[in-house]
């Protein structure tokens, strides 16, 4: 079978992101799983791009990711605002479920990790149900601070090892599962790895995802922070909705002047204008979608 689809490259607020629908990351995984190829799929939202302005070891974790996909509808308008528009949203919380779908009728397995004790394991149970003929090649829930314990990602590798799983879903947040997911990739090169934020609980009915009315219209956020108020009130309202204010804001100049620059990107008075507001500086090293060191070896 031919590799599956790669699409251009679009940059918005610093993060070079695939131009592929949810379907076609869905037939890239499965097509190129059932050649043996492994992978590993990163979707940032806009928190995610928030925090990968001053965090370069996150920005060199993401660059070695085989895919990277909008997760957010902020980033969706904005890349329409600049002319250069992405096709869809592509969440980890749809991709565990299409993507269970397709590997039920391939044949792939699947893996969970991440969610509260028993949160997996109910996962693999409702997707079981979900999707006739699924395989769940496992579903665990790594001890809290494992990642910083002595033999605590070993022990991790040596389960995928026995499981030999087809697709990993790694519900850990960012940049923790980033971090599992370079660590355990290469000795699974047969593997996709999901970065799936809070998909597993959202799997396992456990935390409750927005109406699907909502999502399109980009208000998911605000189910989630009605859901996890204690949890989420500083991150939504203080750091990522001005963020995603100023992102559009300067996505719809750059359209209004209309000049091109480097690789197409709109230009104002001679700035580009991605993530930059008022002044503020560009990323020195912007996150590439198609990083020859990420991309040479998928």
């Amino acid at each position: 079978m031919a590799p599956g689809p790669v699409g251009r490259s679009v940059r918005v607020a610093g993060v070079d992101f695939d131009a592929l629908s949810e379907q076609q990351v869905v037939t890239r995984i499965i097509g190129d799983s059932d050649d043996g190829r492994g992978g590993w799929v990163v979707t940032p939202n806009i928190d995610i791009c928030r925090q990968l302005r001053h965090d370069p070891a996150a920005r060199a974790l993401i660059s070695g990711a085989s895919l990277v996909v909008a997760d957010g509808m902020p980033l969706i308008w904005a890349s329409r605002l600049r002319g250069d528009p992405l096709p869809e949203r592509v969440a980890g919380a749809s991709l565990i479920f299409t993507l269970s779908a397709a590997a039920a009728v391939s044949g792939r397995s699947v893996y969970l990790l991440g969610g509260a004790p028993g949160v997996p394991a109910r996962a693999a149970a409702n997707l079981t149900r979900r999707y006739r003929g699924l395989l769940v090649a496992g579903a665990h829930s790594p001890p809290f601070g494992f990642d910083r314990q002595p033999g605590g990602i070993e022990a991790i590798a040596a389960r995928l090892a026995r499981a030999k799983p087809d697709i990993v879903f790694v519900g850990l947040g960012f940049p923790k599962q980033e971090r599992v997911i370079a660590a355990l990739a290469p000795d699974l090169p047969a593997a996709w790895f999901i970065g799936c934020g809070a998909a597993i609980p959202f799997a396992a009915g456990t935390l409750p995802r927005a109406p699907h009315w909502m999502q399109p219209l980009g208000l998911e956020w605000t189910h989630r922070l009605i859901t996890e108020p204690g949890r989420l009130f500083h991150r939504y309202l203080v750091d990522d909705v001005p963020f995603a204010l100023r992102l559009l804001a300067t996505s719809a100049l750059t359209l209004h002047k209309g000049h091109l620059g480097h690789g197409g990107a709109p230009l104002l008075e001679g700035a580009v204008l991605d993530d930059a507001v008022l002044g503020s500086p560009v990323l020195d090293a912007p996150v590439s979608a198609s990083s020859a060191a990420g991309r040479a070896s998928r």
